[in-house]
C-alpha cells in the first residue's frame, strides 16, 4: 500500500498537471470503486481542480474549492497519467478524469477490488473521513510521545495505527524500527526516554529520506513504479537477505496477510521473535537466537 513518502511524490505530480485544469470528461468503469451517492459525481464536470493534498494514506483532488475526490489506493491501487498524445494504458482502469492536458487513470493489479472512491462536498465532510492520526513530520517529541502512549501496544501496532500517525503503514513502520533499533514488538508504554527519542528522531529520519529519494527518482515524470518493495531498503521485505548493518539475516513474522520484518542482532538483543505459525509447527526446535540459525 502506498504510504505516506509515495504518496508526497504523487501529490508533486498531480500539482505539476491538475492545478487549474478543468475537468472535461470522467469514467467510472467499475461500479463498485464509487463508494457515495451524493453529491453525484456528474458535479464535478467543467469544474477545476484547486488543490491537490494528502488525508492519511488517501489522495484528495479538490475541484472549485468544495468538492473533494477522495481516493484510497488501499494495497495494489495506483495512479496513472496519460498524457493528451499518448496511447491507451493496458492497465486495468477503475476510473479515469480527462482534463486538456492529460487523462489520470485509476487502476488495480489483481483480481480483488480494494481501491475506492468517495465524493463529498465541504471541508466537515472530507473531515469525517479522517482517521485523525497525527502528521509525523510535524510531531515533536512530546506530542509524539504522548500520541504512541495512550494505549499500550506494540511499537509496530502503534506506529501503523491510523488513527494514531498518518501515512505510515507496513513498510516504512519496519525501516523505522530497524533504524530506531527497537523491536517491533516492544510496548509503547515501555519505552525509555531514549528509546522514545531515537524511535521520533527514525520517523522523521526515514519518511523524510524515502520522501526525498523517490522524489529524485521521479524527477519531472509521473510516478510509474510505486511499490511498497524496494531493494535499497534494509529489511522490509528482504526476509534471510543480510542486513546492511550487521549482516545477520533478516527475520520476519508472518500474521495473516501481514508480515513483520527486523534484524534480530540490531533490534532484540538476537532473540529470534515467535513466528505463530511456524513456532508451532517446530515448538522446541524453534530457534531463540539469531545464532542458531547458522
Amino acid at each position: 500500500m502506498p504510504e505516506l513518502p509515495d504518496i508526497e511524490v504523487y501529490l508533486t505530480a498531480l500539482r505539476t498537471r491538475l492545478l487549474g485544469a478543468v475537468l472535461e470528461q470522467q469514467t467510472i468503469a467499475h461500479v463498485f470503486v464509487l463508494r457515495t451517492v451524493e453529491p453525484p459525481i456528474e458535479r464535478l464536470l467543467g469544474c477545476a481542480v484547486t488543490e491537490v493534498r494528502r488525508v492519511g494514506k488517501r489522495v484528495v483532488l479538490v475541484f472549485d474549492r468544495r468538492y473533494f475526490v477522495v481516493i484510497h489506493l488501499m494495497i495494489a491501487g495506483r495512479l496513472q497519467w496519460q498524457p493528451a498524445s499518448g496511447k491507451p494504458t493496458k492497465r486495468s482502469v477503475l476510473a479515469s478524469w480527462r482534463f486538456a492536458n492529460g487523462t489520470l487513470l485509476l487502476t488495480e493489479a489483481g483480481s480483488k477490488r480494494r481501491a475506492s472512491l468517495h465524493l463529498v462536498e465541504g471541508e466537515a465532510a472530507l473531515a469525517a473521513l479522517d482517521p485523525g492520526g497525527r502528521e509525523p513530520l510535524q510531531t515533536d517529541l512530546p506530542s509524539f510521545a504522548a500520541r504512541l502512549q495512550q494505549e499500550n501496544h506494540t511499537l509496530k501496532r502503534a506506529l501503523t495505527d491510523p488513527r494514531l500517525f498518518s501515512g505510515i503503514g507496513n513498510a516504512y513502520s519496519d525501516e523505522i524500527l530497524h533504524r530506531a533499533r527497537l523491536s517491533p514488538l516492544a510496548l509503547s508504554q515501555k519505552l525509555t526516554a531514549d528509546q522514545m527519542l531515537r524511535l521520533h528522531q527514525s520517523v522523521q529520519l526515514v519518511l523524510t529520506e524515502w520522501t526525498e529519494r523517490l522524489s529524485l527518482e521521479a524527477g519531472e515524470h509521473f510516478p510509474d513504479k510505486v511499490t511498497a518493495f524496494r531493494p535499497e531498503m534494509a529489511v522490509h521485505g528482504r526476509y534471510g537477505q543480510p542486513c546492511p548493518d550487521c549482516g545477520a539475516p533478516v527475520q520476519r513474522i508472518v500474521h495473516a496477510s501481514n508480515e513483520v520484518n527486523y534484524c534480530a542482532r540490531c533490534q532484540t538483543g538476537g532473540r529470534v521473535l515467535a513466528d505463530r505459525a511456524l513456532s508451532r509447527l517446530l515448538h522446541a526446535n524453534w530457534p531463540r537466537h539469531i545464532d542458531e540459525l547458522g
